[in-house]
Order: C-alpha cells, then structure tokens, then sequence
C-alpha cells in the first residue's frame, strides 16, 4: 500500500512538473525578444531610379534663364515623366540660381497630344503670385516651354493652363493662349553646369 501510494505521488509529481515544463516552453516561444537583444538590421532602402534632365532657372540677376542638370526621379511613360519633370521644376532651386515661378504654384495636370503637344496645367498662384513685368512673364513662360521640349522627346510644343483653363496670359503680357514652341532667346547660351544631386 504504501509502495502503491508512492508511485501515484511519484506519477502525480512528474505529471505536474510535464506540465509546468509545457507551459514554461510556450511562454518562452510567446515572449518577444528582450530590449537589450541585437536586432537584425533593417534591410537599406530600394535606391530610387532617376533620370538627368535640364531644367531651366533663372540667374539672381533675373536677365537670363539658365539650363540646369538635375536628376529627376525616373518615370514610366513620357506623360508620367513630363509630370516629374515639371513637379522638379517647381521645387526650389539649387544655389545659385533662382526660380522664376511664382512660389506655391503646384502642377494640376500634365498631358500629351498624338501631335507633339504637351499641356501643363499649373494652379493659380502661377498668375496670383506673379511679380509682373514683360520680361520677368516671359522667363517664367519659357522656363516651362524649354524644360519641356528639351527633355521629352517628341513634344513640339507646350500650351499652359491656369487652374484648368486656357488663359490670355499669366500676368498681362505674354500671349498664352495657343502652344509655344521652344525659344532659347532668354537662354545664356553656355554648357549647363554639372549635374545637380
């Protein structure tokens, strides 16, 4: 009797310690791995492919437009790119040139016709903003027409849009109204510059 009472005390106990083991070994896999553990390294990021593209910026005398080399962030199809390179041309520009649109002016739209003509439609603070002037008009006209017909192959032409709509002109000077071809008039005719990162 008392050799059968050990053997359940011994059957009783080893159940016991089987089951604190079980449940030990499930928190242990339930846990997560402690602050001071090395962590794996997140894996680095996918590089973004670019493009070199010349956008043309105006020099801080404010007589001339520049051409400037600048990566830009490559896109599928010539709509899509023509839509970065404007969205480049609009942000600030490297030192030490300055831009010749009106700051806030965001890109609406941006499309292309089978005939080599490409519509840009830019906000309103294009014309809002605009400081006036025949000359200053047309280098912020220009600075759009040249980036455009430089750097997408095939467009002849570019016609800008005001908020969706055709417009006379951006401040009162430059006939808009129809697509413009390219015009290095207001360009400084020498080498653009290294590419800009």
């Amino acid at each position: 009797m008392k050799r059968t009472f050990l053997f359940g005390l011994a059957g009783f106990t080893a159940l016991a310690l089987m089951a604190w083991g079980v449940d030990a070994g499930l928190q242990y896999l339930g846990r997560t791995a402690s602050p001071d553990a090395p962590v794996a390294p997140a894996p680095p990021p996918t590089p973004t492919a670019h493009i070199t593209a010349t956008l043309f910026y105006g020099a801080r005398d404010g007589l001339l437009l520049h051409p400037v080399r600048v990566e830009v962030r490559l896109a599928e199809g010539p709509v899509a790119q023509g839509r970065e390179i404007v969205r480049a041309l609009l942000q600030p520009p490297p030192a030490p040139y300055v831009s010749v649109i009106p700051a806030g002016t965001t890109l609406k739209a941006f499309y292309l016709t089978s005939g080599g003509d490409a519509f840009v439609d830019l906000s309103a603070d294009v014309s809002a903003k605009h400081p006036g002037g025949t000359h200053a008009e047309l280098l912020t006209v220009y600075a759009v027409v040249n980036t455009i017909t430089t750097n997408l192959q095939g467009v002849q032409r570019v016609q800008l849009l005001v908020d969706g709509k055709e417009a006379d002109s951006l401040a009162g000077h430059v006939d808009v109204r129809r697509p413009l071809e390219r015009d290095t008039a207001f360009v400084r005719q020498e080498p653009p510059p290294a590419v800009v990162q």
